[in-house]
């Protein structure tokens, strides 16, 4: 009899901690209740139901020690702003607003208070304005997607400030200006730069020629100089695409990491010979040097013989195969 009330003991102590675990803490519950009036109640967010647990049961929520760590709202009929109440998730880990075409305004300022985010993806919303220069003051940030809206005005030169931050994708908006001076002064990691398919211009900082990034894409701007500096024998660099600017630069000139896999330099004002080795040597998966300016043999070996001619097409002079003899 006492081993069976021991066992009854054991067992509910046991049940009341994992559902404590679980769930959800009266200031994350009313606060994803606001934030669910805020975006006018949508069937979305049907399943966020007061009489049930926010930590198991609500649509897009994740918890850790009955506190909301991860929140993720995507492709459905949202309509309205960011919440401002988003703010008071304090643990939040991870904010994903993705594929929400109809979901307009700005990043709220309370989004500072966030201090233990590490992923913040806005992509492909209705957000515009200016990139707000608070967003620098989520230092634990890792990954920023802001890709796919109606940003605009210039890339804030505070991003630079945030000391984690592995990938900055702003690709895809309306932004205006050229790369800030202060990208040439990042305060920790050195971030990939997805900044393809805006409005920028201008030259890049040459200051960025001190950086290893492991990849970049500029592409599908108006940007202007000498591009050369993101390059460089002693790199891990891996992927680079420049295409789609106005970049001037000679290529016989540049040394290349011998990590690069990818490699866009098409559509562009890039002049001169191929140098002789070193293209040759890289383990190439994707290649186009076409509409530019260059001129002379194509080197013969490693992987160059192996991309169509149309990726060497509309230069001056160039020859050899692919493409006719010299």
């Amino acid at each position: 009899m006492k081993i069976l009330l021991n066992l009854c003991i054991f067992f509910s102590i046991l049940f009341i901690s994992l559902s404590s675990s679980y769930s959800c803490g009266l200031d994350d519950n009313n606060a994803l209740l606001q934030i669910k009036k805020s975006l006018n109640n949508p069937p979305l967010l049907s399943s966020w139901n007061p009489k049930t647990d926010c930590c198991t049961s609500w649509t897009g929520v994740e918890c850790t020690d009955r506190r909301v760590t991860a929140l993720t709202i995507s492709s459905g009929k949202i309509s309205g702003q960011i919440p401002a109440q988003i703010g008071d998730l304090l643990d939040l880990r991870t904010l994903d607003f993705s594929y929400l075409t109809h979901l307009t305004g700005n990043i709220p300022r309370t989004i500072t208070k966030l201090k233990n985010l590490e992923i913040l993806r806005l992509k492909k919303t209705s957000l515009s304005g200016p990139i707000p220069d608070y967003i620098s003051e989520l230092k634990s940030v890792t990954f920023l997607d802001l890709s796919f809206n109606h940003f605009t005005g210039p890339i804030p030169g505070s991003l630079s400030l945030m000391p984690k931050l592995e990938a900055i994708q702003i690709n895809d908006n309306k932004l205006t200006g050229s790369v800030p001076n202060s990208f040439g002064s990042f305060v920790g990691n050195v971030p990939n730069l997805y900044l393809f398919n805006n409005k920028l211009s201008g030259k890049i900082p040459e200051s960025l020629s001190k950086y290893d990034f492991n990849a970049v894409d500029l592409s599908g701007n108006e940007f202007i100089g000498d591009g050369s500096m993101l390059f460089g024998r002693n790199k891990t660099t891996i992927r680079v695409n420049i295409s789609r600017n106005m970049f001037n630069f000679e290529l016989s000139k540049i040394k290349f990491a011998r990590t690069i896999v990818s490699l866009d330099l098409s559509q562009n004002h890039i002049y001169g010979k191929f140098p002789k080795r070193e293209l040759t040597k890289l383990r190439l998966e994707h290649f186009n040097v076409s509409h530019n300016f260059l001129c002379g043999p194509i080197p013969q070996g490693g992987l160059l013989q192996t991309f169509e001619p149309s990726v060497y097409s509309h230069n001056i002079c160039l020859c050899g195969a692919p493409l006719k003899a010299c």
